[in-house]
């Protein structure tokens, strides 16, 4: 079935950070190959852990310029914990770029840009549940704000009412939604290994590492220090919500395959040439653990709360 052509507000799409750990020349490959796709606006760089250095920041700043080059919108993600000296040098780099917009993924990184008094994004990693909380953030230089993946669409209704003027928001409409952050590594855990001598495993993992319950449910993800639910949040179905709820900015998260079908999908729904139910039933098919829509729905996150092109 073909979609009607669409009117009326026309977010645009972007793709979030690479959440995993890949080699350098799979995230090469990777960015040439996303940068050929209908997408706005691209956010790079390690926002988990400062031991996963395919690229570092000379390199992250010299992709940014290519893709710059390809039209695209840059931003520069930051890290969500940070723990050393080491990670706090490469954060004031980041901030004090001079170039390209930096999404803050901590408060540390909120600071650093605001006394620069250069607009930012606010990251998933800055809970902002209410109106009051974003407009302190604006009065600091929020540019853009994405909306924390636990709260609903009533929720983000609430918000978008008293939106101060001249702030985007962004919503995390695909992926594994990015749930937790702690100081210890689950990762190496698993494979009975130090934080400081993991080995790196996490390269072994695109993906990361499922967590079943006893009675055999996917439950999460785990990605090193990061905890991500097991199934792939799909709020394509849910694109006219999103444009009359006024959202500005639809992000993707990239997945280690089927990355480039998933952007398609929403291009041609925002586009009106696919049916965005149709289109989200395909996607679904192939996911391993199924999808997910429950907090967007104002329910536990991990369910599918009803079937595709149904309300609850």
């Amino acid at each position: 079935m073909r979609a009607a052509n669409v009117t009326g507000h026309q977010p645009k799409l972007a793709l979030g950070p690479v959440l995993y750990y890949w080699s350098r020349e799979t995230l090469l490959d990777f960015y040439e190959r996303i940068s050929a796709m209908p997408i706005d606006i691209i956010y790079i760089g390690e926002t988990v852990c400062s031991k996963r250095h395919s690229l570092n920041t000379a390199d992250w700043l010299e992709l940014a310029e290519r893709l710059s080059a390809a039209g695209k919108e840059v931003v520069l993600s930051t890290m969500a914990l940070l723990e050393a000296e080491s990670e706090l040098k490469t954060l004031r780099r980041l901030c004090e770029n001079g170039r390209f917009t930096v999404e803050a993924n901590d408060l540390g990184a909120v600071r650093l840009l605001a006394e620069r008094k250069t607009p930012f994004v606010l990251g998933t990693g800055i809970n902002v549940y209410n109106d009051q909380t974003l407009r302190f953030l604006a009065g600091l230089g929020a540019k853009r704000w994405i909306m924390p993946v636990e709260l609903s669409r009533e929720t983000l209704a609430s918000i978008q009412a008293g939106r101060p003027e001249g702030v985007e928001t962004e919503v995390f409409v695909y992926g594994r939604l990015p749930l937790a952050y702690s100081a210890r590594c689950f990762t190496a855990r698993y494979h009975d290994l130090p934080k400081d001598d993991c080995q790196y495993r996490c390269l072994n993992d695109p993906e990361g590492l499922t967590v079943s319950t006893r009675e055999g449910q996917a439950f999460l993800t785990l990605n090193g220090i990061q905890t991500q639910s097991a199934q792939t949040c799909n709020l394509l179905p849910e694109l006219a919500e999103l444009r009359a709820l006024q959202v500005d900015v639809l992000r993707i998260s990239p997945q280690a395959a089927g990355t480039e079908a998933v952007v398609e999908a929403f291009a041609d729904g925002l586009r009106g040439e696919r049916d965005p139910v149709e289109a989200a039933q395909a996607l679904n098919a192939v996911l391993p653990y199924g999808a997910c829509d429950g907090y967007w729905r104002g329910q536990a996150g991990l369910r599918l709360m009803a079937e595709i092109g149904q309300d609850v």
